[in-house]
């Protein structure tokens, strides 16, 4: 009873102790370090995990800006505390999201960014005794900016440069000079400036300068492209518009003809294209034509006019002088059946000389007509319209694909829908040819259709947004596997291992009787064995020496080597 009260009086202060405070002690250096290590590494990558998990977003707040403009912008965002980031090169400038309109509303009221193109603001840093030319120059510089600004509104102008001509004018009218301008404009990736485009910039730089003609701009792309045609390029711009015109008509009646054929034949099985002839000369014809008032025809008179003039001589006396031959002439008188008496005839039948005059002019009015015909340009001499028509395709119920022409039937009536909807005209000579043939089109595969979960770009773009947050677990885990779990082990098992083993056989070299569990009984013998021997060695050790038996347990417990 009394070794027993030994050994538990030795052992109680062990249980008393911290368990990892113990377990630690007993570590070597090198377990130590692979500890202080492994815990180290979890604090670094929860801190990690932590700050990388409340970072903001970040927005652009400035873009293309220039050096000086940069700089300035970048030195006003440190004064106010307000974190940024260059991307893209360089050439933008980002902050959080949070903060973008903010940082913005600061930094405009203090004049930032002021931007490569000033405008009329130059006229306000005027300074003391400026000369007429510095004036003159610095007024051009301003309309200079004012027209950059106006043109780089545009949503494809990337950046533009306008420089100016503008000549002294003098009191000689003959002498002065007209002004001119030129435009360098830098557009955007993929966009371009159609001519009505063009023709606006050109107009809109014009009528900001006094007395400049649009014929005096030139408009030139960063490529050294002239946009703006120049003044003898006319014609050359009436082709372009006339070539243009054609492709519009021809694209129409290819349009049309799809539209009617796709409901018969089905989407991408129909393929047309019409050549268009067209007249793009202007007539004009004048005629004058007189029509005769022949033959029975109704004629109408303009005007009328008849002159008569008549003169008779005076009768003269005649005969023997006396009384009757001074008579006046008696009375003619008229038979009934016969003749009249001539005038001037007396009663002796002496006829007496005289003379008559008549004129007489009549006008009619003759037909005229004036036709002027004016025959419109872009009219359309000739069509030909060509369409390839697939084969049809039929599925079995064995899934297999087989094409077959279309009937000649059929095939009749197309082409008849064709010629109506293209506005066929024989007289004009028009063609229309419909072909059905197979179409050899390659299919793709479904691997090529269908790429790879892996591949998919809103999959990638998950992966990518994952990618961190997994990548940090996984180094935690290995750190806690590799490192910080089995110094842990270590720690905790020696506590178990002498809460469970090392107390049995002690006990079991205390007690008179072990139980030794699992071993077969010894047969008896008088002869004592050498096991035996070695446990009646260890038991009156025990009972001489409590201490340093309770010192061996220890040491196998912790692992060490026996002295």
């Amino acid at each position: 009873m009394s070794t027993t009260a030994v050994a538990e009086l030795d052992l109680q202060p062990a249980n008393n102790r911290s368990a990892f405070g113990e377990g630690f002690a007993r570590m070597d250096a090198s377990q130590k370090l692979k500890l202080g290590i492994g815990a180290m590494a979890l604090l670094a990558l929860a801190l990690a995990f932590f700050f990388m998990g409340r970072q903001p977003e970040w927005r652009v707040l400035y873009a293309n800006l220039g050096d000086k403009d940069g700089g300035a912008v970048v030195a006003q965002l440190s004064q106010m505390n307000v974190p940024y980031k260059h991307a893209e090169g360089g050439q933008a400038i980002m902050v959080p999201a949070d903060k973008v309109h903010d940082t913005r509303l600061r930094l405009a009221s203090q004049g930032l960014p002021k931007g490569s193109v000033t405008g009329f603001e130059l006229m306000e840093s005027n300074r003391f005794g400026m000369t007429q030319f510095q004036e003159r120059l610095t007024f051009q510089r301003g309309l200079e900016g004012e027209l950059t600004r106006s043109i780089q509104s545009l949503s494809s102008v990337q950046s533009a440069r306008i420089h100016l001509a503008l000549p002294n004018q003098n009191g000689f009218f003959r002498e002065q000079q007209k002004p001119s301008a030129s435009v360098l404009l830098t557009l955007h990736p993929g966009r371009t400036l159609d001519r009505a485009q063009v023709a606006g910039i050109v107009h809109l730089v014009a009528a900001s300068v006094p007395e400049m003609n649009p014929k005096a701009v030139s408009v030139v792309d960063d490529a050294g492209n002239l946009l703006s045609s120049p003044p003898d390029a006319q014609a050359q711009g009436a082709d372009t518009q006339k070539l243009q015109y054609v492709q519009q008509l021809e694209q129409l009646y290819t349009r049309r003809i799809t539209e009617m054929l796709e409901p018969l034949v089905g989407r991408n099985n129909v393929k047309a294209q019409v050549s268009a002839e067209v007249d793009f000369s202007m007539v004009e014809s004048t005629s004058e034509l007189h029509k005769p008032n022949q033959g029975a025809e109704p004629s109408a008179v303009r005007s009328q006019q008849t002159v008569e003039d008549g003169s008779a001589a005076a009768a003269r006396p005649s005969g023997v002088p006396g009384a009757v031959s001074n008579q006046p002439p008696a009375t003619g008188t008229s038979p009934i059946n016969g003749a009249a008496a001539p005038t001037g005839v007396t009663g002796q039948g002496t006829a007496q000389p005289g003379s008559m005059r008549r004129e007489s002019v009549v006008n009619y009015e003759v037909d005229k007509t004036v036709k002027v015909v004016r025959e419109a340009s872009g009219q359309i001499k000739r069509l030909s319209a060509a369409v390839v028509i697939n084969h049809r395709t039929s599925t079995d119920k064995a899934g297999k694909e087989t094409s077959t022409p279309i009937p000649a039937a059929q095939l009749e009536q197309m082409t008849a829908l064709v010629r109506e909807t293209i506005g066929f005209n024989k007289d004009r000579g028009d063609s229309v040819n419909v072909v059905n043939a197979a179409f050899n089109v390659e299919r793709p595969s479904s691997e090529v259709s269908e790429p790879a979960w892996w591949q998919q770009s809103d999959n990638q773009d998950l992966l990518r947004s994952l990618a961190w947050p997994l990548g940090m677990v996984g180094m935690g885990l290995l750190v806690l596997m590799g490192l910080v779990r089995p110094s842990l082990k270590l720690i905790k098992t020696p506590v178990a291992a002498r809460a469970n083993t090392p107390l049995q056989p002690l006990n079991a070299m205390l007690n008179e009787a072990p139980e030794r569990p699992g071993l077969p009984m010894p047969g008896a013998s008088n002869e004592p064995t050498p096991e035996t021997l070695r446990l009646a060695d260890a038991k009156r050790l025990a009972l001489e020496n409590p201490a340093a038996v309770a010192n061996i347990v220890k040491g196998w417990v912790n692992g060490e080597a026996p002295a």
